[in-house]
């Protein structure tokens, strides 16, 4: 099975009132994980506002999360941009000790068309020190890695192991699923349609979601891959009504204003990511009883 099978979670990055990284909240956020039973951790994805941190906070985060990891999970660093020469330099700058994969968000902003967005990925493949899990997520990038594309890739980039697919178009994930070469995966990069895609061949999450509960994603995954999909629905449904607040008022601030309210992160931001509000609060607090 493909190393990255279960579930992954996309870490939030923690920061204290003044804007500075907190290194003790950080830690709690690791244990949370391993206790939750989730299978790897992601450093610095989307939902860990890399944006906004310096290479040297960067730096600083691979390292904290690999070192409160103690071993016990494997560790996938999120390196990306719309520079192909800019994330080749980081990738092999950056000391990732402890760490066995590569998450690669596709160009954003740049908006490159799909000749383009094939040769970035394989300049990557060519490059990088480690495998690579490419991440389609047209809504934040604006362009869509195609189902062509894609499968040109996976059979031309053979350090390219899989797909975070949050495309949000199941259509386009069957087909990927359906014509991928053996060695390369499909990982869902959205939990609400996770079960789904799973029950279609994907091979489990890269989750928001695990970061407030991670046990009750991990549950669910687990037992997708156990082709137990109807016991999984209760957990899918549980989780419907959370992902959905989550997501509202935009990623990480849904999530951050759960982990603030289970006292494991502060809910605390960077500019120009903001927390929800009240209203939406008020409603995070009232499912949270539930749960």
């Amino acid at each position: 099975m493909n190393p990255y099978a279960g579930t992954g979670v996309a870490i939030v990055t923690p920061f204290l009132e003044n804007g500075d990284l907190d290194v003790a909240s950080l830690e709690k956020l690791v244990e949370h994980m391993v206790k939750g039973g989730v299978d790897y951790i992601v450093t610095l994805g989307t939902t860990g506002e890399n944006p906004t941190l310096n290479k040297e906070e960067r730096q600083q985060v691979y390292s904290l999360v690999n070192q409160f990891n103690k071993g016990r999970l494997k560790l996938v660093a999120g390196v990306g941009g719309n520079d192909t020469r800019a994330v080749i330099k980081s990738m092999n700058e950056f000391d990732l000790s402890g760490y066995s994969a590569i998450l690669s968000v596709s160009p954003y902003y740049n908006k490159p068309n799909n000749e383009g967005l094939f040769q970035h990925y394989k300049a990557i493949n060519d490059n990088a020190p480690l495998p690579v899990i490419m991440y389609n997520v047209p809504g934040r990038t604006g362009m869509n890695v195609n189902v062509a594309t894609t499968l040109r890739i996976a059979r031309e980039c053979k350090n390219i192991i899989a797909t975070k697919e949050a495309s949000g178009n199941i259509e386009q994930i069957m087909q990927i699923i359906k014509d991928k070469p053996a060695g390369f995966e499909v990982i869902s990069g959205d939990d609400g349609i996770t079960l789904p895609i799973m029950a279609c061949g994907a091979i489990g999450v890269i989750s928001v979601v695990g970061n407030a509960y991670p046990k009750l994603i991990s549950d669910m995954v687990n037992l997708c891959l156990d082709g137990k999909f109807i016991e999984a629905r209760a957990n899918h449904e549980k989780m419907l009504p959370l992902i959905s607040s989550m997501f509202a008022e935009g990623n990480p601030s849904g999530v951050k204003a759960y982990l603030s309210e289970l006292g494991i992160t502060k809910n605390t931001f960077r500019l120009p990511v903001v927390g929800v509000s009240e209203g939406l609060l008020q409603t995070i607090k009232s499912l949270m009883k539930t749960v």
